[in-house]
């Protein structure tokens, strides 16, 4: 495998928190140093590489989970080089990289105990997340790691109620409690074993909103934000939440993205917002 795909993205640092998050010296001086960073690279790319048809192939080609868990027998980007990446990204003036460790097909990169379905499972068996981190370390860049929130594989995740990945084969019930679980403790494995993480970078939420053009954007699950932002900021009390919902900052995220948009435009009709005066 000799491409990946690289994205950039704007961030902006979120000013109007609700008042029940307290952040600390640490998170408020990162915060300011995020804002001042200003341009950064995305790292986009995974075992949906291999079919070369975006991270929603799984679920544009409704391929069920049998069939896609097949492809971790043949992903060996043997071309990857993350001291390369991580140099390039600093020449051309970037401050920071975003590395995804896990989008919606469940793919874990790195050398994860809480599922098989890993980049340690495949050929490769190499853990990008060491080898992005350990570079950024050297060449003093910071780190954030992308984790997406929702999984088209796994059982335990509500998908009776999610907006995608309703033909990838699944039939047990969904048991939130337990994905909670499981994403806590891989977000516990990412934030202590790969040294000094900026922040975590959260997608997915949308998939349990109700569609576009509805006024109520309440979710239809209870994500337990409290918990999860919770545990990111005791494991890392300095690091930076942003999570991909498209709606005013929920309490405990540090900075708000805006995909595709720039903030108080909506042009990209994704914030399910009025534009602001």
């Amino acid at each position: 495998m000799k491409r990946i795909l690289i994205i950039c993205l704007l961030a902006l640092t979120a000013q109007n928190l609700q008042a029940q998050y307290s952040p600390t010296k640490e998170n408020l001086a990162a915060r300011k140093e995020f804002d001042a960073m200003r341009f950064g690279l995305f790292i986009h790319w995974g075992l949906f590489s291999i079919p070369g048809s975006g991270e929603w192939v799984m679920n544009n080609r409704d391929i069920k989970v049998k069939d896609y868990t097949i492809l971790k027998d043949s992903f060996n980007p043997t071309a990857f080089n993350a001291a390369a990446y991580v140099d390039l990204a600093k020449k051309a003036g970037m401050k920071y990289i975003t590395l995804i460790t896990r989008h919606h097909d469940g793919f874990s990169l790195w050398d994860t105990k809480y599922s098989d379905f890993n980049i340690m499972n495949t050929p490769y068996k190499k853990d990008i997340v060491k080898l992005i981190a350990d570079e950024c370390h050297k060449q003093n860049i910071k780190l954030f790691l992308y984790y997406s929130l929702l999984d088209w594989r796994r059982e335990d995740y509500p998908h009776e109620t999610g907006r995608t990945g309703q033909k990838t084969g699944r039939t047990g019930k969904g048991d939130y409690p337990a994905y909670l679980q499981f994403m806590k403790n891989q977000l516990t494995e990412l934030l202590t074993n790969y040294g000094k993480i900026a922040g975590i970078w959260l997608d997915g939420h949308w998939d349990q909103t109700p569609p576009e053009g509805e006024k109520d954007r309440t979710s239809r699950i209870d994500w337990k934000y409290d918990e999860l932002y919770g545990l990111i900021h005791k494991l890392k009390p300095w690091a930076l939440i942003g999570n991909n919902h498209h709606l005013s900052p929920i309490a405990g995220e540090d900075f708000q993205m805006f995909e595709r948009d720039l903030p108080g435009e909506n042009k990209g009709g994704l914030s399910f917002q009025q534009p602001s005066d």
